[in-house]
């Protein structure tokens, strides 16, 4: 973990560049991208001895901490964190070259800002690097580099400045004159080698691991002689960063909004029709499909995603213009833009910020950003909350980078967790599980190393082997108790099993003394690791299920599996259907019912990933590799062109799992919802769970039958009928919170809402029907009278407010205000004018007038108004009324 140096800015540039800003040179002499590509890779694979690894996808997985890669860095983390398993390729990495795509769209490096604005910042580009592991250092790194910009590029040495890490002396660090030197002896200049502070030359990975001094190499595009010092590091398009190597010897790094703001650059500034984004998708792919052949094999679904996602946020970028404009309007003079509908536009609509605040900046507006922040904060606050058992879930002690480099060198080896693999399946049925022994060889606390810790303390224990299983693959980590080897009285609970770089770490709060070199006995809670074991293998059987009912192109984003559930994340064209949940759960029914042999073995990587159909997420995957198969031996599954593993659930996988799928006994999902467009997560649980959730299901069934038929059977009595809503919304509710199949949690809910619907429709018309009554009574009794105020009995302001249309319907002309007295006290008031009365004549005015008597308020407008007030004195308030009105005719 020495050195790594990689080129970033010459190609950061849109595909098909070919020379844009260089002046000094000739267009002719200006390669396109991929000879510039095709050269660097050349270079160090030919001339030095690199090994060529391909480009990560930009959507990181298994990384929630980076929303896309955005350095060519990032597929390494693993390495620099210490964390990389000892067996997996990365760990073999010595010199690698890549040519990786990023996207500068969040996080601490985001150039979204930019884009537009000068020649030389783009959200999407390649990044051309060169890393060394523990291999060669600066002299190598700073040779090669010149030598490549010199002579292979052609780059005159003139147009080249250099700058260096010139030392900190608040945080002790010294100038990297080692650097500087390095340059000097390689012919440059003293004057085109540059000192400049910590933030333009000092990298970090994040606010801990891996960081150190970096060199960077400038380009000046004007040249001819003159002395361009003065414009590095100053955000000048004349003189640009192309290169930056990185040298870590301390330790202390979204795409929708991109598509988006590209949708509304189309559709309101070029006014292109729908359709015209993906429409580029073909040259893009032209132009770098040979360097990243994912491009040509998923032209088609690439094109759709954009289409899907520009048809969904056109809608929202009509309304959100329209709010945005009419805000505009009613701002008056002032120049912030009110963070709360930009926050609104935000959170309803999916509007970035970015893009918001891009739209009024054209009107001369900005963005209250400091009350956004404040929002942000609360928001942030709220989800902090929701979020505390799953970060309570995920706090496990882990070793800290130093911890993992002393005891790499003092050759401790890593952890043989082999034994979690050591379970037999007994004719009973039961799972046994093997004893286990180990030694302690170090215990960490205070994120250190320690021979020994006290009782009452909390630690990580160190084993040179273990059968407790750590967290990774996504499921959950064992939980159990260590014990003393002669003394089993005394119980040392496991609370969490973590696994970093190779060392498994188990957590414990120490009731005695506890030192390296006891001797320890392992106890693994088996009915919690079971448990795992059925939604594990439960888990494959879903993901299999899935591509058989939904199709091949569906796949895998993300899984969690504990002992009380499963969640399964994947990509999907379109929402799931519910009968294709219920075809899903028949599937795994199937492969359960048929108790298949689940089979597991230990492969040599590139023989396992030869397997035809195999689902494999874009991780780094140990070598050898696990391979879990059901119902078809890995041997068959390993034979060329086998089609064995078309036909089942084959999988990379390093977790626990059954040795038969019987034990499984049901699957039912309780939850299938879109997290985000293309992409749905899916909750499930087994076994005993699935059966009450099962049995809760058809309970609620039976109850919304009854329901429905007392619906339909109608009612005369509009209290009757008001019950029957409540009883609907009260169901709703229920099935809706309740763990039950969620295919018949949405065939209850279509039910439902049909039948609310029929309540209030029947609701509806009872309350016309009685206030056609009581309107024709008053009618009689106040007939062609201008003003008329009474009191009637009613249940609601909504039938009192329709008594008083239907009064001044039957009667033109007319002002009507309505009293209705209340069990409770309560006094309910409506009222409308005539149309012939207003202005002078306010329904709004004349209602306020009479609440505010009974000691209550009022709202509406010119022509119609409700409120409410407590009065004994009835009386007086239609005195009150009465007052009013011949006051304003």
């Amino acid at each position: 973990m020495a050195a790594a140096g990689h080129v970033r800015g010459l190609l950061r540039v849109p595909p098909g560049w070919r020379c844009g800003p260089y002046r000094a040179r000739s267009a002719a002499a200006c390669p396109p991208a991929g000879q510039v590509r095709q050269a660097f890779l050349r270079f160090f694979q030919e001339q030095h001895g690199h090994r060529l690894v391909p480009s990560a996808p930009v959507r990181p997985r298994g990384d929630p901490g980076l929303l896309f890669v955005n350095a060519g860095m990032n597929q390494f983390k693993p390495i620099f964190l210490g964390t990389a398993h000892p067996r997996s390729e990365l760990a073999q990495y010595q010199r690698v070259v890549n040519s990786q795509k990023c996207v500068r769209a969040g996080g601490k490096h985001n150039d979204l800002d930019d884009v537009g604005r000068d020649v030389y910042h783009h959200t999407f580009f390649e990044m051309l690097g060169n890393w060394s592991f523990g291999d060669y250092f600066k002299e190598e790194a700073c040779g090669m580099a010149w030598e490549l910009l010199t002579q292979i590029y052609e780059i005159p040495k003139d147009h080249l400045y250099i700058t260096y890490f010139g030392g900190d002396a608040s945080l002790g660090l010294s100038p990297d004159e080692e650097s500087r030197d390095i340059w000097l002896s390689l012919g440059v200049p003293p004057s085109h080698v540059l000192p400049f502070p910590l933030r333009e030359n000092f990298w970090e990975m994040g606010e801990t691991g891996p960081c150190g001094p970096c060199t960077e190499i400038h380009y000046d595009h004007v040249g001819g002689g003159r002395h361009a010092a003065g414009l590095v590091n100053q955000d000048s398009p004349d003189v640009v960063e192309i290169w930056n190597l990185v040298f870590m010897q301390y330790s202390r790094l979204v795409l929708r909004r991109i598509l988006r703001r590209a949708v509304r650059f189309c559709s309101e500034v070029l006014h292109a029709p729908p359709g015209f984004l993906a429409s580029l998708v073909p040259a893009v792919v032209e132009v770098l499909g040979d360097a990243y052949p994912e491009l040509r094999k998923n032209t088609d679904q690439i094109m759709n995603i954009i289409n899907d996602n520009e048809a969904a946020f056109l809608s929202s970028l009509l309304r959100g213009r329209r709010i945005i404009d009419r805000t505009l309007q009613q701002m008056g003079p002032s120049k912030l833009f009110p963070a709360e509908v930009a926050w609104s536009l935000y959170g309803n609509l999916g509007f970035p910020l970015d893009l918001i605040g891009l739209m009024i900046e054209e009107k001369g507006i900005q963005l209250d950003w400091a009350a956004l922040d404040q929002l942000a904060q609360e928001d942030a606050k709220r989800k902090a909350r929701t979020q505390q058992a799953e970060q309570l879930e995920g706090s496990g002690v882990r070793l800290d980078v130093h911890s993992l480099a002393q005891l790499q060198r003092d050759g401790v080896p890593a952890t043989d967790d082999s034994p979690k693999y050591a379970y037999t399946l007994g004719q009973d049925g039961r799972y046994a599980f093997s004893p286990c022994q180990a030694t302690v060889l170090m215990l960490y606390k205070d994120q250190s190393l320690q021979k020994e810790v006290g009782a009452g303390q909390r630690c990580g224990v160190l084993l040179d082997r273990t059968s407790f299983y750590a967290e990774q693959g996504g499921q959950a980590h064992d939980q159990g108790y260590l014990v003393r080897l002669g003394q089993q009285d005394v119980l040392f609970p496991v609370e969490s099993v973590q696994l970093s770089g190779g060392y498994v770490i188990h957590e414990v709060t120490a009731p005695e003394t506890l030192q390296a070199g006891d001797q320890v006995l392992l106890f693994v809670d088996e009915a919690q690791r079971l448990a795992c074991m059925v939604n594990h293998t439960a888990t494959h059987l879903l993901s299999f299920a899935l591509r058989r009912v939904l199709g091949d192109q569906t796949e895998q984003r993300g899984s969690h599996v504990t002992a009380e559930q499963l969640r399964f994340d994947f990509s999907t064209q379109a929402p799931v259907t519910t009968q294709q949940l219920q075809e899903v759960e028949g599937v795994i029914q199937e492969v359960v019912d048929q108790n298949e042999i689940v089979y597991m073995a230990e492969v040599p990587l590139a023989l396992a990933s030869g397997i035809q159909g195999l689902r494999t997420m874009d991780e780094v995957y140990p070598d050898p590799v696990r391979v879990v198969s059901v119902g078809v031996p890995v041997e068959s599954a390993l034979m060329p062109n086998s089609q064995a593993a078309m036909q089942t659930s084959v999988e990379l996988c390093c977790g626990t799992h059954l040795l038969q799928t019987g034990a499984v006994q049901d699957l039912t999902i309780t939850s299938e919802r879109q997290l985000v467009k293309g992409i749905s997560r899916i909750i499930a649980v087994t076994g005993e769970q699935a059966k009450q959730a099962r049995e809760a299901g058809q309970s609620l069934a039976k109850e919304v039958d009854s329901l429905s038929a007392r619906v339909k059977q109608g009612s005369s009595s509009l209290p009757e009928v008001q019950s029957l809503s409540k009883e609907v919304g009260h169901l709703t509710e229920e099935v809706g919170s309740t763990a039950m199949p969620q295919w018949q949690r949405r065939e209850l809910q279509a039910i439902l809402k049909a039948l609310q619907r029929a309540a209030n429709t029947a609701i509806r018309k009872l309350e016309i029907r009685q206030a056609a009554e009581k309107a024709q009574g008053l009618l009689e009794k106040h007939s062609k009278q201008p003003v008329i105020i009474d009191t009637i009995p009613a249940d609601s302001l909504s039938i009192l407010m329709k008594v008083v249309n239907q009064l001044c319907d039957k009667s033109p002309g007319a002002s009507v205000l309505l009293l209705s007295p209340q069990a409770s006290g309560e006094v309910l008031c409506a009222c409308q004018v005539s149309k012939s009365a207003l202005p002078t004549f306010s329904a709004a005015d004349w209602a306020l007038a009479v609440c505010t008597h009974m000691g209550g308020n009022a709202g509406g407008s010119g022509i119609v108004a409700k409120g409410t007030g407590n009065t004994k004195n009835l009386q007086g308030a239609l005195t009150a009324a009465l007052e009013f009105a011949r006051s304003r005719l």
